[in-house]
């Protein structure tokens, strides 16, 4: 299920790749959220940071993961164990590039986020591995710069 996208949110190409740009998005972030393409490994921005604060939708702003869930996986994108709230992040199968994989959106927006396996730590064992491109990040006023 794909959500309905709120009237206040982009609704065209064009406006999506505006919105972005104005967000200060890296160029990647418009095809990795809306076409669902995939960043290299170990090349996003979030995939080494470890700054507490709350990882959010580039996107809509949607608040989608805390720092205290994530970890390092050594996949090479920034990875999670579980969403900031049930329901933040919605899954659905993706049969694309010849294989079945699970594929995490935001829940507000739609926005491609990246896939979900079922090899993460406890206790939930989900590895929701996330695109750096799909994230913006918004530190703990009250933490430590690391």
């Amino acid at each position: 299920m794909t959500p309905s996208l709120p009237a206040s949110l982009p609704q065209t190409e064009a406006e999506w790749r505006a919105h972005l740009s104005a967000k200060g998005a890296e160029p990647l972030a418009y095809e990795v959220t809306r076409r669902a393409a995939t960043e290299r490994p170990f090349t996003g921005q979030f995939e080494r940071h470890w700054q507490p604060g709350h990882y959010r939708c580039i996107c809509c702003d949607a608040e989608l993961f805390s720092s205290e869930t994530k970890f390092d996986a050594g996949c090479g994108w920034p990875s999670f164990y579980q969403a900031a709230r049930e329901g933040a992040v919605l899954d659905r199968v993706d049969r694309s590039l010849g294989m079945t994989r699970v594929e995490s959106v935001c829940a507000q927006c739609g926005a491609h986020l990246g896939h979900v396996f079922e090899d993460g730590p406890q206790p939930t064992g989900l590895r929701y591995c996330m695109n750096s491109a799909s994230l913006a990040f918004q530190a703990n006023p009250d933490a430590p710069a690391v």
